[in-house]
């Protein structure tokens, strides 16, 4: 497993994870686009990994409703996927997750991210559901993993 280091970031290093996003998938966003998806959010979290002081991964979230936070983008590089980085940043979310009193964390995942569709259900996230996407015409999985017991 990677020695992967997790930072907390703030709205100053937006422009880092916008990057890393259009580094990882497409279509490509620009930072007006975070930046209005987080107005009037409550309680967002910026998370960078970083392997030898390159940021290699990221994840950006909020609350969705009280109780419930909601992971917008998991991502890490293409070269340094598999090396356990996205299980570092997934534990690391959801310890702040619990610190912070949320009942549950969701997220949506397109089929084809097979690799993200596997590490859900094996950290223990249940399928809660689907929808269309019609941006890109294709379905999402949601999942949902209940944090408290």
């Amino acid at each position: 497993m990677a020695d992967a280091i997790i930072d907390l970031v703030g709205p100053d290093e937006l422009p880092i994870l916008c990057e890393l996003y259009n580094e990882i998938f497409r279509p490509a966003r620009d930072l007006e686009t975070f930046q209005r998806r987080f107005r009037g959010r409550y309680n967002v979290l910026m998370l960078v990994t970083r392997l030898d002081d390159k940021p290699v991964g990221f994840f950006i979230g909020f609350e969705l409703k009280p109780g419930v936070f909601y992971s917008w983008f998991y991502g890490v590089i293409l070269a340094y996927r598999r090396q356990g980085i996205a299980s570092q940043l997934m534990d690391a979310v959801h310890s702040w997750v619990k610190q912070n009193d949320y009942d549950s964390i969701r997220f949506e995942c397109h089929n084809q991210h097979r690799s993200m569709l596997h590490l859900a259900i094996e950290l223990g996230y249940d399928i809660v559901g689907m929808r269309w996407d019609p941006d890109r015409g294709d379905n999402l999985v949601i999942f949902e993993k209940v944090l408290h017991d």
